[in-house]
């Protein structure tokens, strides 16, 4: 009986949640929160453990989560304001050639989505697809779909973006795994979806740039900064982090404890971020010309899209934390075992619903993130396993962007689509990154 009533309260609690955003139109944090109350009411909790329980978890999260979005946002706010987005996609397109152009995007869509969020990198490089489908006369699909690719797989598989964060604290695990797991399946997966995809529903569908550029130059390069120094500013707080999880897991044996406490230190996401940060106020900042004043103004915007990610990530936090509070997440993690259900496919599953119902990638994986979490305390999964759960996540929520995603009108509007060839073009290839990225991610947790 106590089974059934944990049950019908977690049911319950997504219903909830789910009519609250569609329906009703709340805001996914308020949502999120009336949502876990319901599931401490249903399951018979004290009103004042259910109150303590939103503190705790609430608090528990965004300890860790708030100080890093909020330094990843302020990072990428002053990289995208030095040009450094478009100096990478220029950079690339020389490198490899027109020729090359779909591989040259996809690239530069997986470097610049790491400090960047999706929608404004996007923003940031559409000139540079324009300029593109006018010098060849191909369909701006060819280039459009292998940059969205880029773009979508980073900023859902790979850390310092907040997504994968906020799961990776909600689920438990060290973020340098997240960044390699993240990587592993990532690049493949842009591959499938944009490159080669892209170019099979490119020469089906013809669609000309609705703005013209001059030519491929989009940007004067003299008043940007050098590609080298972008790149190495942007690998700084990946390759501190990626240290410290060698270190720790025993990849890298070091002996000498001041140089053990050193890498610990500066490898935590915390001062990995904070040092990026004041090498790209200095470098990208101060060298390039914009005064202090400018540079707080440009970090202090950064912060608006950052707390909504921050307060939803909170709140998806507490759902997690009721969860685990009421036992219903060990009941579900027991059912689960009983029949056989592997959890990798669980995660997927969880997300791809509530992608599919909502349309938000974030509350998707927060959502799923808050479901999963309860089920995997108390069995020994390692980091390695924790990030591949992570990853599922992150996969199932991209799957098949439709009409309640704010990103499919993005799309449809700055590629000048019809929304029929929205869905030939940009549904269908997030749903292939979606699937590529599960079947990736578990295939690696099973070899190794």
């Amino acid at each position: 009986m106590i089974e059934y009533k944990l049950l019908l309260a977690v049911l319950f609690g997504i219903a909830v949640l789910l009519f609250l955003i569609l329906k009703l139109k709340l805001h996914a944090f308020i949502s999120l929160l009336i949502a876990s109350i319901s599931v401490g009411v249903i399951s018979g909790m004290p009103p004042l453990e259910i109150m303590n329980t939103v503190k705790e978890g609430m608090g528990g999260t965004l300890g860790f989560v708030a100080t890093v979005i909020g330094l990843g946002a302020m990072f990428g706010a002053i990289l995208e304001h030095s040009g450094g987005a478009k100096v990478i996609a220029n950079f690339l397109i020389n490198k490899l050639g027109i020729e090359r152009a779909p591989s040259a995007m996809a690239l530069a869509g997986f470097i610049v989505a790491i400090p960047v969020f999706f929608e404004v990198a996007f923003i940031l490089l559409v000139p540079v697809i324009y300029a593109l489908q006018k010098q060849t006369k191909k369909s701006l699909l060819i280039y459009a779909l292998p940059l969205l690719a880029g773009l979508a797989v980073t900023h859902a598989f790979i850390p310092p973006t907040p997504g994968p964060i906020a799961v990776a604290e909600i689920i438990g695990v060290d973020l340098g795994w997240v960044i390699l797991i993240g990587a592993m399946v990532g690049l493949p997966t842009a591959i499938i979806g944009g490159i080669f995809y892209g170019k099979y529903i490119g020469n089906k569908i013809y669609i000309e740039a609705p703005f013209q550029e001059n030519n491929l130059t989009v940007i004067e390069e003299d008043k940007n900064p050098d590609i080298k120094i972008i790149l190495s500013i942007i690998a700084i707080p990946i390759v501190l982090i990626l240290l410290s999880t060698f270190v720790s897991s025993g990849i890298l044996n070091i002996q000498n404890n001041q140089i053990l406490n050193i890498i610990n230190l500066i490898g935590h996401p915390f001062s990995a971020l904070i040092i990026a940060n004041m090498i790209a106020w200095y470098v990208l900042g101060i060298k390039q010309g914009f005064t202090k004043k400018q540079l707080l103004d440009i970090t202090t915007k950064s912060m608006g899209p950052a707390g909504m990610i921050i307060l939803i990530t909170g709140a998806g936090g507490v759902f997690k934390q009721v969860l685990v509070n009421t036992g219903a997440g060990k009941m579900i993690a027991e059912s689960l075992v009983d029949v056989g259900f592997p959890v990798l496919l669980f995660s997927f599953i969880v997300a791809v619903l509530v992608r599919l119902i909502q349309g938000s990638a974030t509350v998707a994986m927060i959502t799923a993130a808050g479901l999963v979490s309860p089920l995997i305390s108390g069995i020994d999964y390692d980091n390695f396993n924790l990030a591949c759960i992570v990853i599922s996540i992150a996969a199932g929520s991209t799957f098949m962007s439709h009409v309640n995603d704010s990103g499919f009108w993005l799309v449809s509007q700055f590629l000048g689509m019809t929304e029929k060839q929205t869905f030939k073009t940009w549904t269908i290839m997030t749903g292939i990154l979606s699937v590529s990225g599960f079947l990736l991610a578990s295939l690696i947790n099973f070899i190794f």
